[in-house]
């Protein structure tokens, strides 16, 4: 198979200025004056490689010329410091009300026009905000991570106040997809929550914890818009034009325009950016009567788009979506040709295409998550036959919702069906044995990944002596790795220390914490999802709860409760705010349990260490059931305990004001360990910490948690008491044990 570069070395050239540039914008206006002069030259003598200097030359010039608003100078503090600011901003994503997280392109800081693409966190907007609505915005501006297409993020005072409605050229968009939502919204379990992703893209009912099985088990990438999705809408247009009789270029020009109306349905996303370029070049190579090849499209495209946004080259999505058509292009074929020796040709191909995606994309992957999907590609496998019919039936639902009413749910109905399925091996997968494998990090375990990929590529379409030697070289590697993972967990569980004290349970956004003493333990509220949490009570040789706090009844510390029903001897709970929480409650006490709602004053033992409720009020004035009543549990030891077991408290998810309360009401001193409020959000009361004094504090927070806990301002809290912040999404699970010297704590972390 003759491959075709004349167009890929240009684009690589231009991505791999791109990428450098950006990041030393003041090298731009030179390097696009040499990058100009060398395509001139060459273009005298060698017009081919004259043409990968344009390249460079357009990504230096757009750099140049857009980095000033890209990177204001009233913002570049942002790099060190956080800066506080008076914004403006276009919201980029639907948003619900409440929602934790959203992105948006800020127009406007302290009066000055920029251009740049923030994530804002905190309480979320009041109503919900469509694609286009301008918002005004005060607080905090921090820069992102190097690499991040979100440059800064925003951690407003106040929810977001809406300035002006999108323009009439989104809204309508926006309409269908309100619609969409709130139909879907309708359906039962995930797979209502799914369909707007799978079907145009917008996953803002998506959960957290769907989320992350579907990143767990390779199943992402249906949720992003691609170059499946713009090829139905294209096809769809053209065997509706062909059934008509209108002539090729009516056609085409009727599938260019619904694939822009598309494109502002399903926002312009890098991987839609990409799939609709290449669509779009494919359609005027058609009206030109030229045949459209599949690598010097996707290579045409991508330097499109580099030259208007160079900043692409640093974006993830716009990365992977790149490799996985890439790979489909150059390596599904030979690996189906190669499976197909031993396979039939049908479940060849079924296997070759997402292993090509994957073969192609996982060497990125593993640098942001230094692990492998196990089951990936069995995933995929399931839930292909589904994916095409929620996406089509789902897109159609969408429209129908709006132009033929009666018929839009029926057809949200038919597509959930697909959905659900897809939701179900999402969560089934992620949820098994070993889901996720570990892998080393950085430059080493990139250069692994490709080392493996290429002998895994060569064991399937190798001839002769390269197809033995790179089968046996998988052999001897998987041997290697079996044996590294097994004896890194043995070391694992024997460097874990016999005496741990304390632990936080690594149970993703939510709060599961342990106390131990004397053999008695007490459990911290029970995360968000039963697994996890039974996952680390058996792997710390848990089976009975002595003492269960429930500090209030947000999903994330209630959650799990189903674990340990049944298995708990005393539970203590806060006020109810809703007749379904009362049910938590029976729950327990038909598991055996003895159940009591609490405030402040109860107190009790726990082996050495005597516990004491130190909120809510029994009066609660001016207080409402949730977060601002959380549950706050004080640990102190006793007799001969004092001087070798820890002093903790655990304030559960209290807001400053709270905690300013609690602080006024108990005669607070030094502690060991805190148990950090609300996953380190910026709602603290920085006097409390200072009163507290702690050691450790410990975080229950998730991986791209959406919320942006722990918030910089939190940290700087800590680091200014001195207290060490030990966080579940960095750290894994957390063990606390008594130190060499007296008072000193060893921390003992999974990663």
């Amino acid at each position: 198979m003759r491959i075709d570069l004349r167009l890929a070395i240009p684009a690589v050239g231009g991505w791999i200025a791109a990428g450098v540039i950006i990041g030393w914008p003041e090298a731009a206006v030179p390097a696009l004056v040499l990058a100009w002069m060398a395509a001139g030259c060459l273009a005298l003598v060698r017009p081919r490689v004259a043409l990968a200097a344009a390249a460079v030359a357009l990504c230096c010039t757009s750099v140049a010329l857009q980095a000033p608003a890209r990177s204001p100078a009233v913002l570049v503090d942002a790099a060190a410091h956080h800066v506080r600011v008076d914004a403006v901003a276009t919201a980029t994503q639907t948003v619900l009300p409440g929602r934790g997280s959203f992105e948006v392109y800020l127009g406007f800081v302290d009066g000055v026009p920029v251009s740049v693409p923030a994530l804002v966190f905190g309480e979320g907007p009041a109503q919900r905000l469509g694609i286009g609505t301008r918002i005004a915005l005060d607080g905090t501006v921090v820069r992102a991570e190097a690499g991040d297409d979100r440059a800064f993020l925003f951690f407003p005072d106040e929810p977001p106040v809406v300035v002006e409605s999108p323009p009439w050229y989104l809204d309508w968009a926006n309409g269908l997809r309100g619609e969409f939502l709130r139909a879907t919204q309708q359906l039962p379990g995930n797979g209502g929550d799914l369909l707007p992703g799978l079907a145009i893209g917008d996953t803002a009912a998506v959960s957290t914890e769907l989320d992350s099985a579907m990143k767990s088990s390779s199943l992402s990438h249906l949720t992003a818009v691609s170059g499946a999705n713009c090829a139905i809408v294209v096809g769809l247009v053209m065997l509706a034009g062909g059934a008509l009789g209108l002539p090729r270029w009516l056609r085409i020009g009727a599938s260019i325009l619904m694939l822009l109306a598309f494109v502002v349905l399903v926002t312009p996303e890098p991987s839609v950016l990409r799939a609709a370029v290449m669509a779009t070049l494919v359609l005027v190579a058609l009206l030109g009567g030229r045949p459209a090849r599949g690598l010097p499209i996707l290579s045409l495209a991508t330097m499109s788009l580099l030259a208007m946004d160079p900043w692409l080259a640093r974006n993830f999505g716009f990365v992977l979506s790149v490799l996985a058509t890439a790979g489909l292009l150059l390596l599904a074929g030979p690996l189906a040709g190669g499976l197909g020796r031993w396979l039939p040709r049908w479940l060849a191909l079924v296997i070759a295409v997402p292993l090509a995606a994957q073969l192609a994309c996982q060497p990125v992957i593993v640098l942001l998550n230094a692990s492998l999907p196990t089951y990936g590609v069995i995933a995929n496998i399931l839930a292909a036959p589904a994916a095409p019919i929620a996406t089509v039936v789902g897109l159609a639902a969408c429209i129908a919702l709006v132009v033929v009413p009666p018929l839009g749910p029926l057809l949200c109905q038919l597509a959930w069906l697909p959905s659900a399925w897809i939701a179900s091996v999402a969560t089934f997968f992620a949820a098994a044995p070993g889901a996720q494998l570990p892998w080393p990090e950085g430059v080493a375990g990139l250069a692994l990944l490709v080392g493996t990929s290429a002998c895994a590529v060569l064991a399937v379409l190798g001839r002769g002596r390269w197809r033995r030697w790179s089968g046996a070289a998988i052999i001897v590697a998987s041997v290697v790795y079996i044996g590294v993972v097994a004896g890194l967990r043995v070391g694992e569980q024997w460097g874990r220390p016999a005496d741990w004290q304390m632990a936080g349970c690594d149970v993703g956004q939510g709060d599961a914490f342990i106390v131990r003493s004397a053999g008695m333990v007490a459990l911290l509220d029970t995360g968000p999802d039963p697994a996890p949490l039974a996952a680390c009570l058996e792997d710390l040789g848990i089976d009975r709860i002595d003492l269960l706090v429930l500090t209030h009844y947000d999903k994330d510390h209630i959650g799990g409760v189903e674990a340990v029903i049944g298995h708990v001897d005393y539970a203590i709970i806060g006020p109810a705010g809703e007749p379904k929480d009362d049910d938590i409650a029976a729950s327990l006490r038909a598991g055996g349990a003895e159940v009591q709602q609490v405030s402040r004053g109860p107190s009790g033992l726990l082996g050495e260490l005597r516990w004491h409720v130190l909120w809510p009020p029994a009066r609660l004035s001016g207080i409402e059931p949730g977060n601002p009543a959380s549950v706050t549990v004080e640990f102190d030891p006793v007799g001969e305990c004092r001087h070798g077991c820890f002093s903790s408290i655990f304030l559960g998810d209290l807001g400053e004001e709270s905690q300013d309360r609690l602080l006024a009401t108990n005669p607070l001193g030094e502690v060991d360990v805190v148990k950090v409020a609300h996953h380190g959000s910026a709602d603290q009361s920085a006097r409390l910490y200072e009163r507290l004094d702690a050691v450790v504090g410990m975080m229950g927070v998730g991986i791209d948690n959406g919320y942006g806990h722990p918030t910089v301002s939190l940290l700087d809290i800590l680091d200014s008491t001195g207290t060490a912040a030990l966080r579940t999404d960095q750290h894994g699970l957390i063990l606390l044990s008594p130190g060499e010297e007296p008072g000193a704590i060893s921390v003992w972390t999974e990663h």
